[in-house]
């Protein structure tokens, strides 16, 4: 417990997770680090997620009910997901009516939608944690078609979530202006509370063992004179993935010794495939699904780090890790990866291959003047991730939320960090 919250209210939190928590990967990571965080700080947090997922250990996760005909991970839109939370929302439901609570903390939009029918049967103020739009998401997975009918219906219950929520925490200073720009949220119904990370956990490769280090590489097979890119995440088009593995094609062309380590998941073997049918099957190492508490090793490995991602409305965690660990970080050009990255990003221009190639072999293999330089944006890349986006001041950010919420901060508004709001 903090030594700040001795003497303070300690709060009971339900947190909703919509997902097969834990994966992982992207949403998972920041409920586990806000759940983390919030106990850490002296109060409980309960999480109601779906019946599959992996255990971590420290928390207290409810499951729902399982669904026969659906054992697997769910990532993204799918139709099963109408089954699954319709079991979240009984499960939810269950807590609520066993246990005392004080706020219902709702991740996702479906979470939200969960979340509001509950805190009006139960009188519990709610806290919707926006990370990305619901059609936006869709559109991006091609689960539905932009301007057709299911389309437009859900953008209307996702702008009803979005207004009707009491306050809403969203990941970057861009989510919180798409709310208010696209779906009509006032300015003080919404607050930034960008990802974060624990730089302790993530760390430069100079802190580990060399032997460990080379020993892993060895394992999965890297050649060591090859300069390595890495990437940690979902695999996917919205991601960036294919365009990754065209400019990786580029490199290997131009005879330089690059190699890619791509860790995640779905979509392994259809990636695989593509990266045979151009020709570099023997420059890229798959490792599928890399557990959490296993990926600051993997990433240590890395001589650049790379986040093409693609959407405009999602966050952007995984940069905050690769700027943990040191390592200059190449990012298509959105304003998510602006606001991480700042002024010692590696920009290229958003869904152009030869923008991430030339970037990838600047950062790779840069000229001997400009040597020291690459090396000077990793320190100053960790720099920017201890000093900016640790998870204490958000965590107390959060517990500042709920104080308001329940009317415990007279006229204090809740304090938010200069930063946070500017995304300087």
């Amino acid at each position: 417990m903090s030594s700040e919250s001795v003497g303070a209210r300690s709060y009971r939190v339900l947190m909703l997770a919509p997902t097969s928590f834990f994966a992982d990967y992207g949403c998972h990571v920041r409920i586990l680090e806000e759940a983390r965080i919030l106990r850490q700080l002296g109060h409980h947090v309960t999480i109601a997620t779906y019946h599959n997922g992996g255990p971590v250990a420290d928390l207290d996760i409810r499951r729902t009910l399982s669904i026969p005909w659906r054992h697997d991970y769910e990532v993204g839109s799918s139709r099963h997901k109408l089954v699954f939370d319709a079991l979240l929302g009984w499960k939810a439901l269950g807590l609520l009516a066993r246990g005392k609570y004080d706020v219902i903390h709702a991740h996702l939009h479906e979470g939200a939608l969960i979340g509001q029918v509950l805190s009006r049967l139960f009188g519990l103020p709610m806290v919707f944690d926006f990370q990305g739009s619901l059609t936006g998401e869709m559109i991006d997975h091609q689960f539905v078609k932009q301007g057709s009918v299911f389309h437009r219906a859900l953008l209307r219950l996702e702008t009803w979530l979005d207004r009707s929520s009491p306050m809403i925490v969203t990941s970057s200073a861009q989510a919180a202006q798409l709310l208010k720009d696209n779906f009509g949220c006032r300015s003080e119904q919404v607050q930034v509370l960008p990802d974060c990370v624990n730089a302790d956990v993530f760390r430069p490769a100079a802190s580990y063992d060399p032997s460990e280090l080379a020993a892993l590489r060895e394992c999965l097979g890297i050649p060591p004179e090859r300069r390595l890119i890495v990437y940690l995440g979902l695999l996917a088009e919205y991601q960036g993935t294919g365009l990754l593995l065209e400019a990786l094609q580029r490199l290997v062309q131009e005879r330089l010794d690059a190699h890619l380590l791509l860790m995640g998941f779905p979509n392994v073997e259809l990636y695989r495939a593509k990266a045979q049918m151009l020709g570099i099957a023997d420059f890229v190492t798959f490792t599928g699904r890399v557990p959490y508490d296993e990926a600051p090793k993997y990433l240590a490995l890395g001589d650049v780090a790379v986040a093409p991602k693609l959407s405009l409305t999602e966050g952007a965690g995984k940069l905050l890790n690769y700027m943990a660990v040191g390592l200059p970080t190449v990012a298509f050009d959105t304003p998510v990866a602006r606001q991480y990255l700042g002024p010692d990003g590696l920009f290229a221009e958003r869904g152009d291959v030869a923008s991430l190639t030339d970037q990838l072999r600047a950062a790779l293999f840069p000229a001997a003047d400009a040597a020291r330089r690459s090396r000077q944006i990793g320190r100053q890349l960790r720099q920017r991730a201890i000093q900016h986006f640790s998870w204490e001041p958000a965590g107390r950010q959060i517990v500042d939320i709920y104080r308001e919420l329940l009317g415990e901060m007279g006229d204090k508004a809740a304090s938010v960090p200069k930063w946070a709001v500017s995304g300087k």
